[in-house]
């Protein structure tokens, strides 16, 4: 059963990429964990156990899409795109800003928000939507570990650790700086932005940034201050959704991300069936830069092939909170996904978000920026944790 285990979960990942046209990203993984669970490769009990700390996660993401769907079916991301589109060049301050949102709010808040108004800039600019609309999610990934409620990921080390706000700028604060410095260094360098796309110059519409403008900050408040207070993300956009759909009056079935919520189910579930026959307790073994380098890489690839949260929960109970390589476990699952689509929730919610405003990114395209952006600053940020840990200790 083992073999069948590890078997199922290569043909998943597999399928992800090397997959027809037509047949969608969810389908390989779906059809490995049926079967998993049809020839008893896992049971009930044990597949709702590792589905269980996607929840709540997932039903954000089914939630949010449709947020940002009908604030800009308001004319909501329009509006604000024609108001605060100045200067000659806007690039490095929309970079700067998203690094910003993902820090200090988190990076759902960066991804659901932003996605629709960067689409919306390039598209006055006569911009490539597809670089523009990257940058959220670029930074979703370099700049998601310097603060705890910057990725849920920190939220559940630091819950299950004690950890504060202290120790993660310390540990993961200077590595986020020089990946995000890294990473603009080669967005700017990948191709122009600029030209050859039709300009759409919308104007501002006063009533859609007055009726939009609350919702935008009861959600901003809500996945921040809310989350201190124990209220989840996906309350938050459920209650925000409501007067959308009031003023709209209008969602469809297409507006759910429902394919995306297959896939990180199906992968969980495959990845805790075949996590106890991998080995991985080996690879915790010591504390010198090379077991952190062991962990960090093992981490990345776990995140992208299984998607970095139930990566995250296999990996946890092989470290403590005064273990050197908690933090560059931390960095892989959250680093990592910023070479592969589906290495997080936030790259499914933004790719979900993006082609709901016709800008479609494959898992492949999407690699090929990650790779050229996303690598060298990776790169960069692991050589930081290392020499931070060999520093602090």
């Amino acid at each position: 059963m083992a073999v069948v285990r590890i078997a199922l979960l290569a043909i998943a990942v597999t399928g992800v990429f090397l997959r027809p046209a037509r047949v969608p990203t969810w389908a390989a993984p779906v059809t490995a964990a049926a079967v998993l669970l049809a020839v008893g490769g896992i049971g009930p009990h044990a597949a709702a156990d590792a589905v269980r700390p996607l929840v709540a996660p997932l039903a954000f993401l089914l939630l949010a899409v449709p947020l940002a769907v009908m604030l800009d079916r308001l004319g909501f991301f329009s509006s604000l795109a024609a108001l605060v589109d100045t200067g000659p060049n806007p690039l490095l301050g929309l970079w700067v800003l998203a690094a910003a949102v993902t820090t200090f709010l988190n990076l759902d808040a960066s991804v659901v928000l932003l996605t629709p108004l960067y689409i919306r800039i390039a598209r006055r600019r006569g911009f490539d939507p597809v670089l523009l609309a990257l940058q959220p999610v670029l930074l979703a990934c370099l700049a998601s570990s310097a603060l705890p409620i910057s990725n849920l990921t920190n939220l559940i080390a630091a819950d299950r650790y004690h950890l504060g706000v202290g120790d993660f700028v310390t540990r993961l604060g200077p590595a986020s700086v020089v990946a995000v410095a890294v990473g603009w260094w080669r967005y700017q360098r990948v191709e122009s932005v600029g030209g050859g796309n039709p300009q759409v110059r919308d104007p501002v519409d006063p009533r859609a940034l007055r009726l939009g403008t609350p919702i935008v900050v009861f959600v901003v408040l809500g996945v921040t201050v809310g989350d201190l207070a124990g209220i989840p993300a996906w309350a938050v956009a459920l209650i925000a959704d409501l007067p959308l759909l009031a003023l709209t009056r209008r969602v469809r079935p297409s507006d759910f991300p429902f394919g995306a919520a297959a896939l990180a189910v199906s992968l969980g579930v495959l990845a805790t069936a075949a996590a106890p026959e991998l080995g991985l307790g080996a690879l915790f073994g010591g504390s010198d830069w090379l077991a952190q380098l062991r962990v960090a890489g093992s981490a990345m690839i776990g995140a992208d092939t299984i998607n970095n949260l139930p990566a995250l929960l296999i990996g946890l109970p092989e470290v403590d909170a005064h273990s050197p390589l908690l933090w560059p476990l931390l960095f892989g699952v959250n680093f990592g996904p910023v070479l592969i689509l589906h290495g997080s929730l936030a790259g499914l919610l933004w790719r979900s978000t993006a082609a709901q405003l016709d800008v479609e990114v494959s898992a492949g395209q999407y690699s090929r920026f990650g790779l050229t952006i996303g690598l060298p600053a990776l790169l960069a940020g692991l050589a930081v944790v290392i020499g931070t840990g060999a520093l602090v200790g």
